[in-house]
């Protein structure tokens, strides 16, 4: 697979031409010919440099299968490799197989998701887990169809488990993805802040005839958005295509787009779900509402982030104001 924002391919066709192209306004659409140019100038090096600078990652290696790629991809969304090696070592470990995990309940897999954050992810991957166990007897499928008809998987994560887990041609974009196409092709500091079908079409164009190459070419350029084309200090000395980078050709001009967002934690919403979720995590048994109102000091945003925790199936609410992990 990949890596993320921290996080996380390649391919081939070396020509000396350089993509010339000038910063677009955002969104704009990018020649014919200069994303053949882009191609031609771009495969081989980045394939190359993904060959000798690639992560040993565990959901690279062989043994990892469709389902290590899977669950690899739904701990990796906005989520940085360092803190989701640990997390996946022991998922994999006491699941190795989807059926494993869908003869579980799902609070199960919310307690082992731990403090990876967004655990709404842990619920759908329990629900693609119970799928592919009972459409297509335990194996993650290989057609991107049938990938994007499982529950809780879009059209990125369809592509990144048909891409990296059965070597299919797929365009894979993600942050990292988006920032090297931006720069080195569009000639633009950063993407859009949401994707665009302008970009989807570029990610098209750029794609290798060649099936396996294609699938490299996906895990490659997304590595070199994650290790060398980052978005605050990118080492441009070390990309393999930096005198090709229409952004370093054109003097690297700064963005000018709308600004770009940050998150933010402290005080939010988010931390106080993370603070009662880890209440409800280390209980062996069902938790009592005083025991929750302890976590936070604000009583209307403590109950705000509870309803919204049992609204979104994180926790299931007993009589007497007892509250507990899901165990549907």
């Amino acid at each position: 697979m990949t890596a993320t924002t921290e996080t996380t391919s390649p391919e081939a066709s070396t020509s000396p031409e350089a993509p010339h192209a000038s910063p677009a306004a955002e969104g704009a659409d990018v020649s014919a010919a200069t994303t053949l140019s882009a191609a031609r100038a771009l495969h081989a090096p980045v394939v190359d440099w993904f060959g000798n600078h690639a992560r040993d990652l565990p959901w690279r290696r062989p043994e990892a299968g469709a389902w290590g790629v899977m669950v690899s991809e739904f701990m990796l969304q906005q989520t940085p490799v360092k803190r989701v090696l640990p997390v996946y070592e022991e998922w994999m470990e006491r699941w190795p197989r989807p059926a494993d995990l869908a003869a579980e309940p799902s609070g199960e897999a919310v307690r082992a998701w731990g403090r990876l954050g967004y655990p709404r992810r842990a619920l759908r991957l329990h629900g693609a887990a119970s799928a592919i166990a009972e459409r297509h007897g335990g194996d993650v499928p290989r057609e991107h169809a049938q990938l994007l008809a499982l529950p809780g998987v879009g059209e990125y994560t369809a592509a990144a488990v048909a891409s990296f887990a059965y070597g299919q041609r797929h365009p894979v974009l993600d942050t990292n993805v988006r920032r090297v196409f931006a720069r080195a092709v569009s000639g633009r500091q950063y993407p859009p802040n949401a994707t665009t079908a302008a970009e989807r079409k570029l990610a098209r164009a750029l794609l290798p005839e060649e099936e396996e190459t294609a699938a490299r070419w996906a895990a490659a350029t997304m590595e070199l958005g994650a290790l060398v084309c980052t978005a605050r200090s990118p080492e441009c000395g070390r990309c393999p295509v930096a005198q090709h980078c229409a952004w370093q050709l054109a003097g690297a001009p700064a963005h000018e787009g709308p600004a770009r967002r940050t998150q933010t934690y402290a005080g939010t919403d988010r931390q106080v779900r993370g603070k009662l979720l880890a209440v409800l995590r280390e209980a062996v048994r069902p938790v009592p509402q005083a025991v929750l109102d302890r976590v936070w000091h604000d009583p209307v945003q403590r109950a705000r982030a509870l309803d919204g925790l049992v609204s979104d199936g994180l926790v299931e609410p007993l009589a007497d104001g007892l509250y507990r992990l899901p165990r549907t």
